[in-house]
C-alpha cells in the first residue's frame, strides 16, 4: 500500500471512529462501525447507529458534519435530513447512518454486511 493511500484510509477511520463517538456521546444506541475495505466496491466504512427521535438524529448529523468538515472531509451527499428515520450522510469512503430503531431493524445492514470487520470506538 502506498503512504498515500495508506495516509487516507487513516483520515477515513479517523472521521468513522469520530462519527461513532459523537453518535455515543448523543446517546445514539447499537453503534457500529463495519470496516467494509475490500469487501464493498462503493466504500470503506460504514457506521450505523439508532436514535431515538428525529430530532436527536439530526443533532447527531449536524454534529458529524461539523467534525468531518473539521477534519478536512467533503460530504458528497446526505438523505433523510428532513424526516430524521434515515439519516445518510456520505463522505464516500465514510457513510454513516443514523436509523430510528424501526428502520434500523427494518434494513438491518449489519447482517447485510455480516462478513466485515467490526471496529470498535476505542480503535
Amino acid at each position: 500500500m502506498t503512504k498515500k493511500i495508506e495516509k487516507k484510509r487513516t483520515e477515513d477511520k479517523q472521521l468513522a471512529l469520530a462519527a461513532a463517538k459523537i453518535a455515543q456521546d448523543r446517546n445514539c444506541t447499537d453503534i457500529m462501525i463495519l470496516d467494509l475495505t475490500g469487501i464493498s466496491p462503493a466504500t470503506d466504512f460504514f457506521v450505523i447507529a439508532t436514535s431515538t427521535s428525529d430530532r436527536q438524529a439530526r443533532t447527531v448529523a449536524d454534529e458529524i458534519t461539523a467534525e468531518a468538515k473539521k477534519q478536512g472531509h467533503k460530504r458528497f451527499g446526505v438523505a433523510g435530513y428532513n424526516k430524521g428515520q434515515w439519516i445518510l450522510l456520505d463522505y464516500v469512503s465514510v457513510v454513516v447512518h443514523i436509523f430510528d430503531e424501526d428502520h434500523r431493524d427494518y434494513y438491518n445492514l449489519e447482517m447485510l454486511w455480516g462478513d466485515a470487520k467490526k471496529l470498535t470506538i476505542d480503535d
